[in-house]
């Protein structure tokens, strides 16, 4: 009997680089055909919104997940023309396309994080792509879209890539678009801020939902413990609000009524 083997790490040391999910907002409700069609033109619009940008797309390492398409872009990738060129053509690509009847209406998610990035056996590993599969389902960014009906496009980006790049002064990037969101995805907690190209952000802060928080059997903490994780090397990171730090689960806080002994 022929032994097998398991699969052996991609070989290759992690670099810092820019990650990028975009995400097709209720794609499940579509039939077989219409999605087909939809994932044809978010190529094509990603394709030329990077184009009209100057970015090299045949660079991108990217993995499609139908509705959805995660890339790591070259370390040389200018982080503010994605933020800003790629952004604002592909917000301009969704509006002609959507225009066309009698064209299903496509609207998008879009996350943004930088950070160390390996690869491996099933495409990547490091914090960045776990942060970016995160973000582009964040709650917050489902509610905008909900609510904030005329939009077609929704950003997040990292609290990192925010606070080196968009608060940098570099123009265009206007960091006062952008609305603090703590976004809480499965066992990943971190800062994140929105973006909604053509509204206001006091339009879109109203329209965030506060996402309901964890049930203790999820986390394996007390619900009255108010927790942020991250991910750090593979590991969740949790921190309370006394600046508690905990790495994995963290410990069950004692009883409200407990003391020292008297």
């Amino acid at each position: 009997m022929k032994e097998i083997f398991p699969p052996q790490p991609a070989a290759g040391l992690a670099h810092r680089r820019l990650c990028l999910a975009v995400d097709v907002e209720q794609y499940s409700r579509l039939d077989t055909l219409t999605q087909s069609v939809v994932q044809c033109d978010l190529v094509r619009m990603l394709d030329e919104a990077a184009v009209l940008t100057g970015l090299d797309r045949a660079a991108w390492t990217r993995q499609p997940q139908g509705d959805l398409e995660f890339a790591v872009l070259p370390e040389a990738t200018p982080e503010d023309a994605v933020l800003d060129s790629f952004v604002h053509h592909l917000v301009v690509r969704l509006r002609e396309r959507n225009a066309r009847p009698p064209a299903q209406r496509v609207r998008l998610r879009m996350a943004v994080d930088i950070g160390m990035v390996a690869d491996a056996a099933l495409g990547h590993a490091g914090p960045a792509p776990v942060a970016v599969a995160r973000y582009v389902n964040a709650p917050q960014l489902k509610a905008v879209l909900a609510t904030l009906t005329a939009a077609d496009l929704a950003v997040l980006v990292s609290d990192r890539l925010y606070q080196d790049v968009v608060r940098s002064g570099r123009r265009n990037l206007a960091p006062e678009q952008y609305v603090q969101a703590h976004v809480r995805v499965k066992e990943f907690g971190g800062y994140g801020w929105v973006r909604v190209p053509g509204h206001a952000p006091d339009d879109v802060r109203s329209a965030m939902a506060e996402p309901e928080p964890e049930s203790s059997s999820d986390v394996g903490v007390s619900s009255g413990t108010a927790l942020s994780q991250y991910v750090h090397q593979g590991a969740a990171v949790g921190r309370d609000v006394v600046g508690g730090l905990t790495v994995g689960l963290p410990v069950s806080p004692p009883p409200a009524d407990s003391g020292p002994a008297r």
